[in-house]
């Protein structure tokens, strides 16, 4: 599997809020239940992680590395903690953050399942959206994951989630999970990466016993 992070740091996330949220996912990625998720699979799960704005501003925090042992966890989760935002007051250009994506999932030709995680505050205010982005990028294949974080005073939950639900997830079994506010970042961080690592389990077995005949 190669799974890519996407972190918003876009103007509406301010610098407290980028810390709950950085050092949320560094905390995620080693709890005992998202360790487990990454190993049930004796196959090693591909991560790559960025932070994400304005239309030109994607920086990579962990470029691909094979998560194999407990150990591969440890060190991509202090690399994260350490990381620093390199970017501020740029706006939201999810369709943009989707197409650079989408072409470091190129570098990873070879992963059965390939998954994109955006999380975000906020709509697509920047360059194209994603629907330009799903219609000009390679992205047969991938599945295309939400993360809400319910903390935007330019848009209630409900429309938050319903831009995510219509316009971002993608894909056979793409979700959307909802954080209440960046001080639930972790915990739901926690939950989506039990949910999208599990799911590579679920499809492989599914590829091997094919389709069921009633």
């Amino acid at each position: 599997m190669a799974l890519v992070l996407a972190v918003d740091v876009s103007n509406s996330v301010d610098q407290d809020e980028d810390q709950l949220q950085r050092q949320g996912l560094a905390a995620a990625l080693i709890a005992p239940e998202v360790q487990a998720a990454f190993f049930v699979s004796p196959e090693p799960v591909s991560l790559m992680v960025f932070e994400w704005s304005g239309r030109f501003h994607q920086d990579l925090l962990l470029d691909w590395t094979d998560i194999a042992t407990p150990d591969d966890l440890a060190r991509v989760s202090a690399t994260i903690s350490l990381s620093q935002r390199q970017t501020r007051d740029f706006p939201t250009a999810m369709g943009h953050a989707l197409g650079y994506a989408a072409l470091k999932l190129r570098e990873r030709e070879q992963c059965a399942a390939k998954t994109i995680d955006v999380a975000g505050d906020g709509r697509n205010n920047d360059g194209y959206g994603p629907f330009e982005a799903y219609a000009a990028f390679p992205f047969e294949g991938v599945t295309v994951n939400g993360l809400v974080v319910d903390a935007s005073i330019l848009a209630t939950r409900e429309q938050l989630i319903e831009f995510y639900q219509t316009t971002v997830i993608r894909g056979p079994g793409a979700f959307v999970e909802v954080a209440d506010g960046f001080d639930d970042y972790e915990e739901t961080m926690r939950r989506k990466l039990v949910r999208e690592l599990l799911s590579q389990v679920v499809g492989q077995a599914e590829m091997i016993e094919g389709p069921s005949s009633g």
